[in-house]
């Protein structure tokens, strides 16, 4: 899996950090996203897909590698 975000649609809820802490941060001095790990191990797959669900800005695309 390798994650992309975009910073300029990000609205800063934080979704994704409480969902995928170990993958995403926000910048503390606005919340917009922080990838920490652009191809996290399989065992984050299905946090950071639930991340990028529920994502309102629809800011975390995802693409499966194989």
């Amino acid at each position: 899996m390798k994650i992309t975000v975009d910073e300029e649609k990000c609205c800063g809820a934080g979704q994704c950090v409480l969902i995928a802490p170990e993958v995403f941060d926000q910048r503390e001095e606005d919340g917009i996203v922080v990838l920490l790990d652009a191809e996290p191990a399989d065992g984050h797959h299905t946090a950071v897909r639930e991340a990028a669900s529920v994502c309102p800005a629809a800011a975390i695309q995802l693409s499966e590698t194989t």
